[in-house]
């Protein structure tokens, strides 16, 4: 005997061995056996075998037209064998009757189930929409398969245009077009990334990157809603003095200026002269929440995002030839006794005289110049003054340290800076200028920097306002850390340190310089009116706030140096570099500050020197092949100063990085970062890799390059 029967929701054939009550014994065509019971047998027959009807359904159940069967059909719950009479006739047969029984069950769109074997025919309305549902749903295959096959050929969809980022970074995963590009990325091994690269819907390598850090950390895009510039409030005294800048070519948010003024008894008072948009720009006001929200300016080689709009900066930045709002710090210094004798700090409108620029006076400005005050370079008498200032600043911070137990600051090592040039036939060439750290003009900047972020945090805490302070110890895990009360700061060799001097690009910055100005305009009140009140919850999570974002902008700047460095190495043509080994088989180039992993460096020991042929270069992943054609013995084929050259943070796709970025920082102590970097750079390195004194080198002669930080121009800007 054989059963028709109904089983885990399907119908299946097969032939009785044995029966026990009201169950079945039943072996399927395949081999398989089962136990039926009798409610779930649709037909018992003898002919045709089980495996002779299923092959004869199979022909039958194409056949059935279903919108005849659908009509044919009761509008009450019937049997199939029933509708099988009236479809094909009283004496349908059991192939028949069993065709029509697979036909009902498969098609739930036209036929709804009952029971076992029983069925009811969907009404008009319903069984119109769910067709139409269906051809839909068949159109959108069809669509889908199509832009499935033209991303496969490598070739972008015309419905894909201007979709390319939201389909990578925000996708509707049940559309059309990321379930076609997920199935081409599969069919072709490649990643979404990669796979719209290829076929021109993110325009290139540098596009996608770019467009990957403003889809995390600027969704809603870089521009600024429509605020009013804000003038200072009340009237400000005029200082007595004319002051100067000192930074980068491209620069144009001017943070920090410089003053000399000769007093009696050999005596000078030295000027430290900030920008104070904090005098126009209120807690709580438009502006302050667009700087709130930004927390700092973005730089990467090319371009720059600002915290600022830019009519505020320009409003508030140090451009010489106008007086200028300024938070000024006073000091005077007593070159015969070695010590400063007295420090003010004032709000005052301060007239900038000139701003001097690195690339046109670091080859004149040199320390035997320096040293014997000679030389054609404007405001001579005052960098010589300044010079030997900020010498005894460094001589007393390197006392604090070794105090610490730790070594003394070097400055041997090389900054790079990079420009975008932008060429006739409206592509790109980058340059990439290396500059040495620890020059003349970096030392004062960075030497009087210091001094007014640890004079500032001082007197903020003397005042019993609370700032943010930047702290760290010379020993153990502790990291350099952000926090709203005085701590040292031993990697530097001052008792507090609180960034004050960068208020147009960074919201730490202008925080403090808002509580900075409260003690200087109302002295021992200040408490009570400075705008952030002690255990203010607002000020923690600023400063929570503050090191994750400025930890994702140093990662971006980051990533868009190794990218340049990249196209550098193909721009140029290069087919051999050499390389010092840094550790575990990282290799840090000799040029170009790329470091990048070569696996058959694993066991050089450090600083040997490679001589590497460039490989293949992949854009996108930002990985460069090499092999070694050469290893040299000892460490003389390069200057040792090469050697000491910091790991950029986030340089290296693998850990080696992060530790070779920390040991080289902790060797060279208290480094500043380059001339268009932030602090944050040297600082990130140094917080990933957990070193203390690495971290102490975003802290240090930073604050230099801090106050120097680049405006990474294109064109001409560079």
């Amino acid at each position: 005997m054989q059963l028709l029967f109904e089983e885990g929701g399907e119908i299946r054939a097969g032939t009785v061995l044995t029966q026990q009550g009201e169950s079945y014994q039943v072996e399927l065509p395949a081999g398989k056996r089962t136990k039926v019971k009798s409610r779930d047998v649709l037909l018992q027959f003898a002919q045709p075998s089980a495996i002779e009807l299923l092959r004869q359904t199979a022909d039958l159940v194409g056949e059935v037209d279903l919108e005849f069967l659908w009509e044919c059909a009761s509008e009450d719950e019937f049997g199939f064998v029933d509708l099988a009479a009236e479809y094909y006739g009283a004496g349908a047969s059991v192939v028949q009757q069993a065709a029509l029984a697979q036909t009902l069950h498969g098609n739930p769109v036209y036929f709804r189930r009952k029971g076992r074997g029983r069925y009811q025919r969907a009404p008009e309305d319903q069984l119109k929409a769910a067709l139409a549902a269906l051809e839909r749903k068949k159109q959108q295959a069809l669509v889908q398969a199509e832009y499935e096959n033209q991303l496969k050929a490598l070739t972008l969809p015309d419905a894909f245009r201007g979709k390319a980022l939201q389909l990578l970074f925000k996708p509707d995963k049940n559309s059309l077009e990321y379930k076609a590009m997920d199935a081409a990325c599969t069919a072709l091994g490649m990643s979404p990334m990669r796979l719209m690269v290829a076929v021109g819907g993110i325009a290139s390598p540098r596009a996608l990157h770019e467009a990957k850090f403003l889809s995390e950390c600027f969704p809603k895009g870089t521009g600024f809603p429509e605020v009013a510039v804000p003038e200072p409030a009340g009237e400000l005294p005029r200082a007595d003095v004319e002051a100067f800048s000192i930074d980068d070519v491209t620069t144009t948010e001017i943070d920090d200026a410089l003053s000399v003024t000769p007093l009696d008894g050999g005596k000078i008072r030295v000027g430290i002269h900030i920008a104070a948009p904090g005098l126009g720009i209120r807690r709580g006001e438009p502006l302050d929440a667009v700087a709130r929200h930004r927390l700092s300016t973005v730089y990467f080689p090319g371009d720059k995002i600002t915290m600022l709009p830019d009519s505020v900066v320009e409003r508030y930045t140090l451009q010489e030839g106008r007086e200028c709002p300024a938070l000024s710090l006073y000091v005077v210094y007593d070159p015969a006794l070695q010590m400063i004798v007295s420090s003010e700090t004032r709000a005052e409108l301060v007239k900038i005289a000139a701003n001097l620029r690195h690339n046109l006076l670091e080859d004149v400005v040199t320390e035997a110049a320096l040293a014997a005050g000679t030389g054609d370079y404007p405001f001579r008498d005052a960098l010589t003054q300044l010079f030997h200032f900020s010498g005894w600043l460094h001589d007393e911070r390197q006392k604090a340290r070794l105090a610490s137990g730790l070594r003394p600051e070097s400055h041997n090592r090389a900054d790079y800076s990079f420009y975008i040039d932008l060429l006739e036939d409206g592509g790109e060439r980058v340059r990439i200028e290396q500059r040495r750290r620890g020059s003349p003009l970096d030392k004062i900047v960075a030497e009087l920097m210091i001094l007014a972020n640890s004079t500032w945090g001082k007197l903020l805490a003397d005042n019993g306002v609370p700032g943010i302070y930047r702290t760290q110890k010379a020993w153990g895990m502790n990291r350099t850390r952000m926090q709203t009360y005085p701590a040292p700061h031993e990697g530097l060799g001052v008792a507090q340190y609180a960034w004050s001097t960068s208020p147009l690009r960074r919201y730490v910055d202008l925080v403090n310089q808002w509580q900075i100005l409260a003690v200087a305009q109302h002295g021992i009140t200040a408490k009570l009116v400075a705008p952030f009140k002690p255990k203010d919850s607002d000020l923690l999570a600023a400063v929570a706030d503050f090191e994750g974002t400025y930890a994702a902008y140093a990662d971006h700047q980051s990533t868009m140096e190794r990218y340049w460095c990249l196209r550098w190495l193909q721009q140029e043509k290069r087919e051999r570099l050499m390389g010092s080994v840094l550790k575990e088989g990282a290799v840090r180039f000799a040029e170009i500050p790329l470091v990048t992993r070569v696996p058959e460096l694993m066991q050089a020991s450090r600083g040997t020197q490679v001589l590497l042929e460039i490989g293949a270069i992949d854009e996108i992943s930002l990985e460069v092949s090499c092999r070694v054609l050469e290893v040299f013995a000892g460490e003389g084929e390069l200057p040792q100063e090469e050697m000491e050259r910091d790991d950029e943070a986030g340089e290296v796709s693998a850990q080696a990085a992060a530790e070779a970025a920390a040991e080289e920082a902790a060797e060279a102590a208290a480094e500043g970062v380059t001339e268009g970097a932030t602090e944050g750079e040297v600082d990130a390195a140094a917080g990933e890799a957990g070193d203390d004194e690495a971290a102490s080198a975003a802290d240090a002669t930073s604050e230099g390059a801090a106050s120097d930080t680049r405006d990474t121009g294109t064109g001409g800007a560079g």
